[in-house]
């Protein structure tokens, strides 16, 4: 988000009218949408451009897994779970969690995404099909305008592939669920109750495998009976995905061109296809 300060006034303001002390903010993440940490009333202020955010949805889901016992990050308790517009954004405000280490041990956050895929199955919303996030991803590669940068031989190798993996993922046949849709690190919290996931605003319909494509192998392992197969088509999926909304002009993922680049060259190697953190980790050199 480029017009940071704006943002936040929006969100402090809110936080103030409600009674919720706001006199800083600390900024914990800033791409598509801003998280900010609300002292000293500690709450956590997510905030996005009016119209280009699904916050209604979210909080609606995030209060229907609460009662179904999932491990994710509550609404803000002290007061009313809703989506308030300020100066053209919409801001919505979570509990904040101190984070422990070490960080949770990768079989306690299996555990956890499986007890959320149970949970999620006795959750009736409705909810976009991960298709829908493919389509995204197409739309950008396949119009020069939304990814100006993206050579033309790129363009055909990633259209080519989406498309593929597209048809081969549906011509399995899958059993499908709701899902968090993201549940990689960034989006898993330690916390002292255990591993809750945040970020609900990805939530669609899909196989459990499109899920564990987004996680560590460390942890896939200790997850039960995923289908392996189709867990190999989901995670080059997702890593083509990615590299779609890398090249998006609207872009602003830190470092996201070098991402989209490595996402590219990571892709051409083929088989076996590697977890996006182990991407991330050889992007930075580790």
């Amino acid at each position: 988000m480029t017009d940071v300060t704006r943002a936040i006034t929006a969100a402090t303001t809110v936080a103030t009218s409600l009674d919720l002390p706001a006199d800083d903010a600390v900024v914990l993440h800033n791409s598509n949408k801003l998280a900010l940490r609300l002292t000293p009333s500690d709450v956590l202020a997510r905030v996005a451009p009016l119209g280009q955010e699904v916050a209604q949805f979210e909080v609606d889901l995030a209060q229907r897994l609460v009662a179904a016992g999932c491990p994710v990050g509550l609404p803000e308790l002290r007061t009313e779970p809703r989506v308030h517009v300020r100066d053209g954004f919409a801001v919505t405000l979570w509990t904040y969690y101190e984070q422990v280490t070490p960080p949770a041990a990768p079989a306690d956050v299996a555990q956890a995404l499986k007890r959320l895929h149970d949970g999620m199955r006795s959750v009736d919303l409705p909810s976009p099909r991960f298709t829908d996030r493919i389509t995204e991803a197409q739309r950008i590669v396949a119009d020069p305008d939304l990814s100006p940068a993206l050579a033309d031989a790129d363009r055909v190798f990633l259209a080519g592939r989406l498309a593929d993996l597209r048809r081969a993922i549906d011509d399995r046949g899958p059993v499908e669920q709701l899902l968090h849709g993201e549940p990689h690190p960034g989006n898993v919290l330690s916390t002292a109750d255990g591993p809750l996931f945040i970020d609900l605003e990805t939530c669609c319909r899909g196989p459990v495998e499109f899920d564990l494509a987004h996680v560590p192998e460390a942890v896939r392992e200790h997850y039960p009976g995923a289908d392996q197969e189709l867990l190999d088509d989901c995670r080059q999926l997702v890593l083509a995905m990615v590299a779609a909304w890398r090249w998006d002009v609207g872009d602003q993922f830190p470092r996201g061109r070098a991402f989209g680049e490595e996402l590219l060259r990571v892709l051409r190697m083929g088989a076996p296809w590697p977890t996006l953190d182990t991407v991330v980790s050889g992007l930075d050199g580790h």
